[in-house]
């Protein structure tokens, strides 16, 4: 079994930690699994790639263009800057709350949060939008996104993955006291696909 997941978002919104999550549930289900991250000016707001191949053993941990099995994209603009990895026939599981950069507000330059959707709607038929914030704030915290966004890919069959190793990933890999909120915020994901009869 080979699954290649891209990660990306911006700097402070937990894509690392979800690189980690994955490569652990991916060996608690027994097979290999490696990440590797690109990260440009994070602490800032800057763009990070998390890249997680599993079952490649022999392959680089970094995922070749055109080549992935699932974007996860945790801002708008950065899963719209990253398609070009994706394969033909690639899923997606994309936040729609924008981010604006630094730049576009220092330049008084325009966000259009709905050109980059229908972008990435045309792009990849094959995914899913949701307002990860809203169900994070659901769970008790803007800052459990990245498992939310988890519990949707993994509730629509992106992710080769049981809901037993991906649990048993967030209780060893998050810190004791943030344990419940993550379960929670994972549920919430997997949750959210079922009320919206999301599959593969």
């Amino acid at each position: 079994m080979k699954c290649d997941i891209l990660i990306a978002g911006v700097g402070g919104q937990g894509t690392v930690l979800a690189s980690r999550l994955l490569a652990a549930s991916a060996v608690e289900a027994g097979y290999f699994a490696r990440t590797s991250e690109t990260i440009g000016m994070a602490q800032r707001g800057g763009c990070v790639v998390s890249h997680v191949r599993i079952g490649s053993q022999k392959a680089s941990s970094i995922i070749p263009s055109g080549m992935a099995d699932l974007l996860i994209g945790f801002e708008l603009s950065e899963a719209a800057r990253n398609m070009y990895r994706l394969s033909p026939g690639g899923k997606c599981v994309i936040n729609t709350r924008a981010i604006k950069p630094v730049t576009a507000s220092l330049d008084s330059k325009s966000y259009d949060a709905d050109r980059v959707y229908e972008y990435i709607k045309a792009n990849a038929p094959r995914s899913i939008f949701v307002d990860g914030y809203a169900l994070a704030q659901k769970a008790g915290s803007v800052k459990a996104l990245n498992v939310v966004l988890i519990g949707v890919a993994a509730a629509a069959g992106f992710i080769p993955i049981g809901r037993d190793e991906l649990e048993k990933a967030i209780v060893c890999n998050v810190s004791p006291k943030y344990v419940d909120l993550n379960i929670k915020a994972f549920n919430i994901g997997l949750e959210y696909v079922a009320a919206a009869g999301e599959n593969n």
